[in-house]
């Protein structure tokens, strides 16, 4: 059993991918344009460019009778600017990449005026709609005006995003040094105890107690850039609760209900295990009463949903005991950090038991 076991963690190691260089992961994120070249982004220039084609239109003072058609010229060329302007980016990411912040802002603020008189200069070619050669010139100096104005806010915007992301990504890595380093002592002596005390009854078991606890340190005292996924989360919190198990005995009763989850959907490491932690600490240890926790999970419409629930102290004379919810303020800024917002975790209670909840979108790419 105990050579099976090690050969597992053999294979584990051997299949689990390098990780990227450093070059390679900041060339990745060092350019502040985002990727045009996503269906969502082009959904996006293609919605805020025809609500600036209404907003035009709109501050003309075109009657309502000529409106449609306005607005119509407007859009056509707003579209068409904003388009090949997103193309030009997309085709040029990788190069914009390799550039400075202010160099390929800089760039991209050209080409966006480049786009311009180009779009301009081809609607008059074509279209044919301004014939007076003043009215035409007050026409191109209008759109490269409005066209510099709107593509240096857009620019600086999404360069005041890039700086907010890097913050985020930065906070992220401190709150996982922080939770790092709150390995509580009295966990460690304890097990230390049980393995003490297996090692005369059943030395065979308090091998295994020995492995749960090196996995435990070896995810706990590893790389805030390591990869986990959900299984490997789930399997952390099993060897968790076994290390609690044979501590408290008949006083910890443990029930998992886990049904069709995509154990490779990737999480951030170590974001289960400080909740199942909390679930000991708050509500099993200080009873005098045995407890139940109870790990269930379902994956329904793109979600994982998952909730660890536990039994509370039932005596009025048994306090819980109060804790700094560092834990938790830490899973959840980091769930939305590594989710961009869309996974959630919330804290309540369900017929007297405390039970948290998360929640994150599976399939993600990061």
């Amino acid at each position: 059993m105990t050579q099976s076991r090690d050969q597992s963690r053999e294979e584990k190691d051997k299949v689990r991918p390098p990780k990227p260089t450093a070059a390679r992961e900041s060339t990745a994120s060092a350019s502040f344009l985002p990727n045009f070249c996503s269906i969502r982004m082009v959904f996006a220039v293609v919605i805020t460019a025809e609500l600036l084609a209404i907003v035009l239109t709109l501050a003309a003072g075109t009657t309502l009778r000529n409106f449609s058609a306005d607005l119509s010229l407007r859009s056509m060329m707003v579209q068409w600017i904003s388009l090949i302007g997103a193309a030009l980016l997309c085709l040029l990411r990788t190069l914009l990449g390799r550039l400075s912040n202010t160099l390929a802002g800089i760039i991209a603020w050209l080409l966006l005026m480049l786009v311009t008189l180009l779009v301009v200069l081809a609607a008059h070619y074509f279209v044919e709609v301004h014939q007076d050669a003043e009215a035409f010139r007050g026409f191109l100096l209008r759109s490269l005006g409005i066209s510099a104005i709107l593509s240096a806010m857009v620019l600086r915007y999404l360069h005041v995003q890039h700086l907010w992301r890097q913050q985020v990504h930065a906070e992220s890595q401190a709150r996982f040094q922080a939770l790092q380093s709150r390995i509580r002592p009295h966990f460690l002596f304890n097990s230390m105890n049980t393995i003490a005390n297996l090692a005369r009854a059943n030395p065979q078991l308090a091998e295994e107690v020995v492995y749960d606890l090196s996995d435990l340190f070896r995810a706990t005292l590893s790389s805030a850039q390591r990869k986990s996924t959900l299984g490997d989360e789930l399997e952390l919190c099993r060897g968790y609760l076994r290390i609690e198990t044979q501590r408290l005995g008949e006083r910890l009763r443990v029930e998992w209900d886990l049904q069709g989850l995509p154990e490779q959907a990737p999480l951030p490491p170590l974001i289960l295990q400080p909740l199942v932690e909390n679930a000991v600490y708050h509500g099993i240890e200080p009873s005098s009463e045995p407890g139940v926790i109870c790990v269930s999970g379902r994956y329904r419409r793109g979600k994982v949903n998952l909730s660890i629930r536990n039994t509370l102290p039932r005596q009025a004379t048994e306090q819980h005991r109060e804790g700094n919810s560092m834990a938790m303020e830490n899973t959840r800024q980091r769930l939305q950090g590594y989710f961009s917002g869309e996974a959630t975790l919330t804290v309540g209670k369900v017929d007297g038991d405390h039970q948290v909840r998360v929640v994150f979108p599976y399939p993600w790419k990061p």
